[in-house]
């Protein structure tokens, strides 16, 4: 049976002040029936493990680089993160992928630094408006997949996140059988290439302006076992009532 998870991305938001919301979320949710991650921002990420030490939210980075250590200013490897208190890292988001021009090999060789550091790799990819309305998702998903996902992940150390490019931060949100076909080729692929075992134990969260009130709907779709979200994730006013629809979907 495969455990929820709510995971927030605060993308390059976050100040020291805003740890207060960790201790909020946390004491909202003292024995969650999901897991819960918070990726903040790198410079936050020790002292939120720290705060968040003995609660049940864990702590993840939102990038690593593919080499342990070396020359690359400005960089943070997989290792450090997980010397900071990280669990866990965000890789192949759409905006890493579009803004910094990561291809889905750069993705690979990152996870599998993470993994090298015990750290989970939650893999992100999604297709465009433009390929959308072409009909051609299930084959991006498919390649990015195929590219994405080192050969040697287990359902332990990954998770896949299916975050359309054109539903993040929109408003907009694909239908629920939308959502259903991708997560459930997805499961199917990872079957397919994993066996059974890893490709049915392997979390699938969806993730694009998830919110308090399309949640429970978007969790009552097979094979989403949770979310990736953006904003709503900043104030545990808001992303509790997302964690409390999780659970109840449990």
């Amino acid at each position: 049976m495969r455990r929820k998870l709510a995971a927030g991305n605060w993308k390059m938001n976050g100040l020291t002040a805003s740890l207060s919301e960790l201790t909020a979320l946390a004491s909202a949710h003292p024995d969650p029936a999901a897991d819960l991650l918070i990726c903040p921002p790198a410079t936050l990420i020790a002292a939120a493990a720290q705060v968040c030490a003995g609660s049940p939210l864990a702590i993840g980075g939102q990038d690593c680089h593919a080499e342990r250590s070396g020359a690359h200013t400005g960089d943070i490897s997989a290792e450090m993160l997980a010397d900071s208190g990280a669990s866990a890292v965000i890789l192949g988001h759409s905006e890493r992928r579009e803004d910094h021009e990561e291809s889905s090999e750069d993705v690979r060789a990152k996870a599998r630094a993470a993994h090298a550091a015990g750290l989970t790799a939650v893999i992100c990819m999604g297709e465009s408006l433009a390929q959308r309305e072409a009909a051609n998702t299930l084959n991006v998903i498919g390649g990015q997949l195929s590219l994405s996902v080192p050969d040697k992940s287990t359902a332990e150390n990954l998770v896949i996140a299916y975050e359309p490019i054109w539903a993040i931060g929109t408003g907009k949100v694909p239908t629920t059988a939308q959502i259903g076909e991708v997560h459930d080729f997805i499961r199917t692929h990872l079957e397919s290439r994993f066996g059974s075992d890893v490709g049915r134990g392997v979390r699938l969260l969806y993730g694009g302006s998830v919110k308090p009130d399309n949640a429970a709907e978007i969790f009552s779709v097979p094979n989403v076992d949770g979310a990736l979200v953006g904003g709503a994730s900043l104030k545990a006013t808001d992303f509790s009532p997302i964690i409390k629809a999780l659970e109840e979907s449990a």
